[in-house]
């Protein structure tokens, strides 16, 4: 199965192409204008291939947490790749791909992505470093603080964090979690984003569900813009 994923939940936005779970290619840049290279990320990636996107079996995009605008253009993205021929589209957690990308690591993976205000998005996984990804929590947003709490049911065991959080986690808690990660393993890669997709379509037995139409953003709280406008409402009552 060709697989096509995006992930621009964070600073970098990235894409890869994929055969199953074996990665033929992928284009990783820091931006602060997904909007105006991922597509062309995507299209390079494919003439280098010798591919076109009537060739794509899947979509795959990262549908967040992270950053509102940017993930708004992977899902976009992707939702509209997919369309023409009706190519199968699965949204994966920003924060599970990240995961995957330590997945030949044993390890408790930690990804962080910066929620602004002093809380992070995370979430906490165990890597087997054989290729298996176990979820331990749901994605939530907390103070770092309260991430070392979360850890410390893991005392004694490798931990390792991911993320555009990754220094500022280090720098709160310590070097009390032990090992640093690779720097290349400390951002986002549409590959992980690819191999969380194909295992959630290997796992799911009603693939139908994966559609353009189902594929749409999963957000952790409101946008700045949403909690502005709460704010002044209430102010005027």
């Amino acid at each position: 199965m060709k697989i096509l994923a995006f992930d621009t939940s964070a600073d970098i936005a990235t894409c890869a192409l994929c055969e199953d779970d074996r990665l033929i290619a992928e284009t990783s840049l820091r931006t602060k204008t997904h909007s105006s290279v991922i597509l062309p990320c995507a299209e390079a990636l494919m003439r280098s291939s010798g591919l076109g996107f009537r060739d794509i079996e899947m979509y795959a995009a990262s549908v967040g947490p992270g950053s509102f605008t940017g993930i708004r253009i992977g899902v976009a993205t992707a939702k509209g790749l997919a369309f023409p021929e009706s190519t199968p589209c699965v949204g994966v957690s920003s924060l599970e791909a990240m995961a995957w990308n330590l997945a030949c690591i044993p390890c408790i993976a930690v990804p962080v992505i910066d929620a602004r205000r002093g809380m992070v998005y995370t979430a906490l996984f165990r890597n087997d470093g054989e290729g298996r990804v176990m979820r331990l929590c749901d994605d939530t947003q907390v103070p770092v603080a309260e991430l070392g709490a979360m850890l410390s049911a893991y005392e004694g065991e490798t931990v390792l964090f991911t993320g555009d959080a990754y220094d500022a986690v280090r720098k709160e808690l310590g070097n009390e979690y032990g090992a640093q990660t690779p720097p290349r393993l400390r951002w986002q890669s549409a590959y992980g984003v690819a191999r969380a997709a194909y295992e959630k379509w290997n796992k799911t037995s009603d693939r139908s569900v994966f559609t353009d139409v189902s594929l749409n953003p999963v957000y952790l709280k409101k946008s700045q813009a949403e909690r502005e406008r709460e704010e002044r409402l209430n102010s005027e009552k």
